[in-house]
């Protein structure tokens, strides 16, 4: 289909969705099915399929070998006259960029849950992440025909964990290796699927003994949507016949408003279930014109202003991610207003005003592309040649607005790198530049003192993936360091601090004085840092304020207890003096620095460490090794889970714990257990530990004065 039949599509019949979970529900497994019914594909690989072809949605050859999502991938389809766009994202924490990416964009999102498992960690930091951008979303429990599995439970837990309203639209006929089909309890028809691949779905009324449930279905859900919705409720309450189509109608009302969570399931690798699951989507899902997405307009002092899905108005675009490949880089877009076509003239308002032609654009299917001459508003597509950062806003020059940027998560783990040979050094600074501007959580920086390259990330898996593309995509080994924990310093009491800083050398001197107190902030604040200036009549000129502000900013890059970043903090400056020919911006910015220490010092400090929260599975009769292996790691155990054999183990354990943790768990559980670990918080580091890493960072500075 071309372009110019695209074109004519009504905003009314686009869908932009997500699909995300946990690792390993069948996220890549159900988009592949998807791309199948919609004739997208015409041939099903499975994920770690036998026929080494992979799914086409893993267009890296990494994701083939690992058998795992690493870049989100982008694809769009038609179903029923309906133009879906869909990413794929990745379900690993360590790729969690990629999905809250994604979901910066989209309109709607299927939420994909194991029939058997339910909620898990990752579904609860996805979740989260759908919460933050308000996307609404289909819960899909997948994996139907597994041992194990139970819809009626996992709809439950979407409740207890996420705190959802969960709305059960489906029965399933069967569960494990007897589920048969699906019954909708709107219509109260039963489908079953049929044929190779499940393409040929069979409508008949429910067997007879899940007629009664089928209605008592019917009735539960009328209750749960009328609780969400007024429309439904009046007809509810005066007891009026509610037909199908009324109740469709107040399904989606309730959804978009995030009222309610539609819940349906299947099995996406048995092929059942995922052509209702695209109905559930036109039918739920909102479009384009049905979510309400804000710019900041910065003519106006960063006012909001509400951005409208017209094709006719100046046009607003958002680049969410960067893709080198072989052809240059790909930049991906949303399109939130206006129209956009080819040879049409483009600025880029995040940064300084830079215009842009727009080149040649593309509609993506994972690594395939389709090219096209115009975009409007609704649509995902990709340009090449556009350079720009992720999270840019581009628009016509009519307006000078910015979308907000996306969260963006600290790197908790850092690596020292270096090419094997110096032959290399060329292609692995290259490569570090690419990678640097795809990835926001991948940052690089030179260590001043040893002068070596550090590269940090969101885990062990994270790195890795970065190491092994410089060796196959840039053919450049690289050699590691061992892995350094992101340690942070903060203070625990009030240090008040009063320094004068006094240098007279030929020609002026220099004077400042600068008296306050450091203070922690409050266990909830978001800022690591604040500045609080509470000089009264003058003791500090004006001009002077901000170089103190500098000062103190620069002093919390390196603590002294073991030279990491100091968080947390509330520097206060109430006192001071100054020179009439002697003070100087530079004099009072060094003035709080050395003050800042004088007060650290005196405010108790203390390391903190990263601590992870960790979720361990493995067959129940290894727990007692599971177990033990957490607490010999310095492990808190929040809960443990028994269900159909398998323990599932939640922990809190501190980062630097739990290098290496994966060989060893699976030698203790033959081979069969298997984790997935993401940042819970900072903690202080056990009194003795803080003592010994303090002598080692004193005895590393002695070492480097020498």
């Amino acid at each position: 289909m071309g372009r110019d039949s695209m074109a004519q599509i009504p905003l009314e019949r686009i869908r932009n969705i997500g699909i995300s979970a946990h690792i390993d529900s069948g996220k890549t497994t159900l988009t592949e099915r998807i791309l199948f019914y919609t004739g997208r594909i015409h041939a099903i690989h499975e994920v770690r399929g036998k026929d080494g072809v992979g799914a086409k949605m893993d267009s890296m050859d990494l994701e083939r070998e690992k058998g795992i999502t690493i870049q989100s991938a982008a694809t769009y389809c038609m179903w029923k006259d309906f133009n879906v766009n869909i990413i794929d994202t990745p379900g690993h924490v360590d790729f969690t960029i990629e999905v809250e990416r994604a979901l910066r964009v989209l309109d709607g999102a299927i939420l994909v849950l194991d029939s058997g498992k339910g909620v898990q960690s990752q579904s609860i930091t996805v979740d989260r992440q759908m919460k933050r951008y308000g996307v609404p979303r289909i819960a899909f429990v997948n994996k139907m025909d597994n041992p194990g599995a139970n819809y009626e439970r996992v709809a439950d837990m979407l409740k207890e964990k996420l705190a959802h309203k969960p709305v059960k639209l489906q029965v399933p006929i069967g569960a494990e290796e007897r589920f048969e089909g699906i019954i909708d309890a709107i219509s109260g028809k039963a489908y079953y699927f049929d044929g190779d691949n499940g393409e040929d779905i069979r409508e008949e009324a429910p067997p007879a003994d899940y007629v009664e449930k089928t209605k008592q279905a019917r009735i539960d859900m009328i209750e749960a949507v009328a609780d969400a919705d007024d429309k439904l409720a009046e007809k509810f309450l005066n007891e009026e016949p509610i037909s199908d189509d009324e109740l469709r109608a107040a399904i989606r009302r309730a959804t978009i408003s995030l009222k309610i969570t539609p819940v349906m399931c299947g099995s996406a690798f048995r092929n059942k279930g995922v052509q209702l699951l695209l109905d559930g989507v036109t039918a739920f899902l909102p479009n384009p014109t049905e979510v309400v997405n804000q710019a900041h307009d910065q003519t106006k002092n960063e006012e909001k202003i509400v951005l409208d899905s017209d094709p006719t108005k100046p046009f607003v675009g958002l680049a969410f991610k960067l893709q080198q490949d072989k052809y240059g880089q790909l930049t991906y877009f949303r399109i939130y207003q206006g129209k956009v076509s080819t040879g049409d003239t483009i600025i880029n308002t995040s940064n300084q005003m830079r215009k842009v032609r727009v080149p040649r654009m593309f509609r993506m299917h994972s690594d395939d592309r389709e090219e096209v001459q115009s975009a409007q508003a609704g649509d995902i597509i990709a340009f090449y040649g556009v350079e720009c950062s992720s999270g840019e806003t581009f628009t016509d020059g009519k307006l000078n607005v910015t979308m907000t940027s996306m969260h963006i998560p600290a790197a908790v783990i850092s690596l020292a790198v270096a090419p094997k040979d110096r032959s290399g050094e060329a292609n692995f600074s290259k490569a570090l530049n690419r990678f640097t501007k795809e990835d926001p959580t991948f940052r690089v920086h030179q260590d001043e003192e040893s002068s070596q390259t550090i590269i940090s990330g969101m885990g062990e898996l994270h790195l890795e993936i970065y190491m092994e593309r410089m060796k196959r995509e840039y053919n450049c080994e690289v050699v590691a360091g061992k892995p350094q924990v992101a340690y942070r310093e903060t203070i625990s009491q009030r240090g008040e601090f009063a320094y004068t800083h006094k240098k007279q050398t030929g020609g002026s001197g220099q004077f400042a004085r600068v008296c306050g107190f450091l203070e922690p902030l409050p266990a909830d604040s978001v800022e690591a840092y604040e500045f609080v200036d509470e000089i009264v009549g003058g003791a500090i000129p004006r001009e002077f304020i901000p170089a103190c502000d500098k000062g103190f900013k620069e002093a919390i890059k390196k603590g002294s207890l073991i030279g990491f970043p100091v968080v947390g903090v509330r520097c206060t400056i109430n006192d001071g003096a100054a020179h009439d020919v002697d003070s100087s911006e530079q004099a009072f910015k060094t003035a709080a620095l050395m003050g800042f220490r004088e007060g650290y010092a005196a405010a108790k400090p203390t390391i903190l460490e990263p601590v992870m929260k960790v979720e361990v599975e493995a067959p129940t009769e290894f727990q007692g090794s599971v177990v033990g292996q957490v607490n010999q790691r310095r492990g808190v155990i929040l809960e443990t889970r028994t269900a159909d054999g398998n323990v599932t183990v939640l922990a809190e354990v501190p980062l630097n714990s739990m290098f290496g943790y994966s060989t060893d768990l699976r030698s203790a559980t033959q081979g069969k257990g298997n984790f997935t670990m993401e940042f819970a918080k900072y903690f202080p580091v056990p009194r003795n530990e803080q003592e010994e890493m303090m002598k080692k960072y004193r005895e590393k500075l002695a070492a480097e004065k020498k």
